[in-house]
């Protein structure tokens, strides 16, 4: 692959790595052999949780620890595993910590595995106005929050549920680079597509796969717990219910449900892109979608094994019940560059659970 290095753009996993070589990454411990993805890095949980009563912002004067220090409830040892409960608030300080160069900033976003468990997280800095959000030169700890919403989970020190992208200057693909990106390399297997607000539309695919026309999966309550560093522990049909068009290809949302479903195209992140799906877009109905926000460089590219690669979206309806039809916008991908080619793509060995895949629930489970 040509080396292309611009002066704007995401960073790739050598220079991800050369963070950590020049200090400006730290972390209390080696880093684990695959945590530095293709444009991200995953984030682990440190040895304690904080429960806490509500979540949270510092505010522009104040540090993450004097605010514990007044709303903790109860610290939990993480060290062993410790079970996190649904509708709890915990705090967990993260192995890493940065001291950022004055024009490298940083966002974050759960791990895929993460959203698809229905677990919030959120990652916090010192003295923090936003979730999710490091301003360029931030020096200082991380903490995650972290709300599971349907199941309750197992976690310990050293378990990955976040990561973080950094960026150098502002990398987005204006709409007129997005449509000529969409000509030469298909970002989305569509005819027609959607690009608007910046990004590419993708739609919901209500008619299913089978006989039965298999839609997606409702989270089922007062489950059993979900260790979140376990591949393959957990009967699907424990936690979720399957949901089946039965020719309809449409969904009723109910509020307070959670719903993994899957997008009607399939989608593209050429290898010098990567890319971000909008969490909300109030311009398509009350529901959020998809809390997993990054798509790395080569998911659903060819080459890396990805043709046919769709979006799994985790959908939540808010106050009202909700109707969504076959072919619905649910959401929008925004594409930013990269400042250089990654070494490795998305699914070229790396481990990545979810290229070439179509509707799929984590990791954790298995059929039957």
């Amino acid at each position: 692959m040509a080396s292309v290095v611009r002066s704007t753009g995401i960073l790739a996993d050598n220079a991800i790595r050369g963070l950590f070589e020049s200090g400006r990454l730290k972390s209390e411990a080696a880093l684990d052999d695959d945590q530095i993805q293709p444009a991200s890095l995953d984030l682990r949980l440190g040895a304690k949780a904080f429960r806490v009563r509500a979540s949270f912002l510092p505010g522009p004067s104040h540090l993450v620890a004097d605010k514990l220090d007044r709303l903790q409830l109860h610290v939990i040892d993480l060290s062993e595993g410790a079970v996190l409960e649904t509708g709890c608030v915990y705090i967990v300080p993260l192995m890493e910590s940065l001291d950022l160069p004055a024009e490298l900033a940083a966002s974050a976003n759960p791990k895929s595995s993460t959203g698809r468990l229905d677990i919030f997280t959120r990652v916090i800095t010192d003295r923090a106005q936003e979730f999710d959000k490091i301003p360029a030169g931030y020096a200082g700890p991380l903490y995650l929050e972290i709300s599971p919403r349907t199941f309750p989970i197992v976690v310990r020190r050293g378990s990955r549920l976040s990561q973080i992208r950094f960026r150098k200057g502002n990398a987005l693909l204006s709409e007129n680079e997005l449509t000529a990106l969409h000509v030469s390399d298909t970002l989305v297997a569509s005819e027609t597509p959607n690009v608007s607000g910046g990004g590419i539309a993708l739609s919901i695919d209500l008619k299913g796969t089978g006989p039965d026309g298999l839609i997606g999966y409702r989270g089922k309550h007062h489950t059993s717990v979900v260790d979140v560093d376990r591949k393959n522990q957990h009967d699907i049909f424990d936690f979720w219910e399957p949901l089946f068009s039965r020719g309809r290809n449409e969904l009723i949302l109910d509020p307070d449900e959670f719903y993994i479903l899957v997008s009607r195209e399939a989608v593209h992140v050429p290898p010098l892109y990567a890319a971000e799906m909008t969490p909300f877009d109030p311009l398509v109905g009350e529901f959020r979608v998809h809390y997993a926000g990054f798509f790395d460089p080569g998911f659903g590219h060819a080459p890396a094994g990805g043709s046919g690669s769709r979006a799994v979206l985790e959908v939540r309806s808010h106050e009202v019940p909700f109707i969504l039809e076959h072919g619905q916008i649910v959401g929008r991908l925004i594409y930013e560059h990269m400042l250089e080619a990654p070494a490795g793509l998305y699914g070229s060995g790396l481990g990545s659970n979810y290229q070439a895949q179509g509707l799929k629930l984590s990791k954790h489970f298995r059929a039957g």
